[in-house]
């Protein structure tokens, strides 16, 4: 009986091992076969590609939200916490008030202004010769180019009482001069007229990518119909690119809504507060001042506003998607 199983023992085990090799293979292919599938997904390799932004934004833009709301909810000398005491006290003041409707006075009318003059010049760009179309997107890219806090330094020096380059125009001219950055209302249409000049060539880009993209059939079967510029544009151009203007629209809301460089060079929120948006009035309560829990309260006012606007925009996006679709 011994022997039997000393004689066995050898071939049991190759056969053992034998099915152990084979399963692995089986699970090798197995796992070979499914790794394949999932990259052969389109939406698997985009988000691999994407894994390295994502990690990026948790580290430098997640983190730091959720830590200025942990700091909002803080006392002043971060020792203790108050909840929603610094959001009670911003409400209270009047000051806040005025920095909440300057931001949006700042933020709606440059982002129109922009969206207009964006509209407008690619329109007229668009039906230039090509060679022309070259020089012209390089020329009036290079506001968007310049630093913004290079550009605003020297909207300041042309708008300073002192070394005013356009008081210097109006007095040549006999006019009398004008206080730009001293009087508040001439302030704000300073600081509002230099996020333009700032804003308006990334329109442009985006509206002439648009308009490329408008198929020529379009026009050339209105224009057998009979239709004029203005029926084109309205029936042909403008349903084409709404996606492209809501979307560009948005990004500029919020990046006009947090702009610190423009108001804080130019007039530091002055004068008398009048300038001031949510960017700069935290900047001030929080560093100037010492409190950086009222200045990161401050900072969050924002993010309902465009959290709204956000909601609503994209929401006729999908929807214009789905019907184009």
């Amino acid at each position: 009986m011994a022997d039997t199983v000393h004689t066995w023992s050898p071939k049991l085990q190759r056969d053992r091992l034998q099915r152990n090799r084979l399963q692995e293979a089986l699970l090798g292919s197995s796992t070979a076969r499914s790794l394949h599938q999932v990259l052969r997904r389109r939406s698997s390799i985009a988000l691999l590609m994407c894994l390295p932004l994502i990690v990026i934004i948790a580290c430098l833009v997640v983190y730091p939200a959720l830590y200025s709301i942990y700091l909002s909810m803080l006392n002043k000398t971060q020792t203790r916490f108050i909840g929603l005491g610094n959001f009670s006290f911003l409400l209270s003041r009047d000051v806040f008030w005025m920095v909440a409707q300057q931001s949006a006075i700042f933020a709606l009318t440059a982002v129109f202004f922009k969206a207009l003059i964006g509209l407008i010049t690619a329109h007229l760009i668009n039906n230039l010769p090509a060679k022309g179309q070259r020089k012209w997107r390089g020329m009036l890219l290079v506001p968007w180019v310049i630093p913004l806090a290079l550009s605003s330094l020297g909207w300041w020096w042309l708008f300073d009482p002192t070394h005013s380059a356009f008081n210097y125009i109006l007095a040549s001219l006999g006019q009398d001069e004008v206080a730009w950055l001293s009087n508040p209302y001439w302030a704000r249409f300073s600081v509002i007229l230099v996020n333009v000049w700032y804003g308006a060539p990334f329109f442009l880009i985006m509206y002439l990518a648009a308009l490329k993209s408008v198929p020529e059939q379009l026009y050339e079967a209105a224009a057998i119909d009979g239709a004029n510029a203005w029926q084109k544009f309205r029936h042909i151009t403008l349903p084409m690119m709404r996606n492209i203007i809501a979307i560009t629209v948005l990004f500029s809301l919020i990046v006009t809504f947090a702009n610190f460089d423009i108001v804080q060079i130019m007039t530091a929120g002055g004068p008398r507060n009048m300038t001031h948006v949510f960017a700069t009035y935290a900047f001030l309560l929080g560093i100037r001042s010492g409190d950086l829990p009222l200045g990161a309260a401050t900072s969050l006012f924002m993010f309902p506003i465009l959290g709204i606007a956000a909601i609503f925009i994209l929401r006729g996006v999908r929807k214009r998607g789905r019907e184009i679709g």
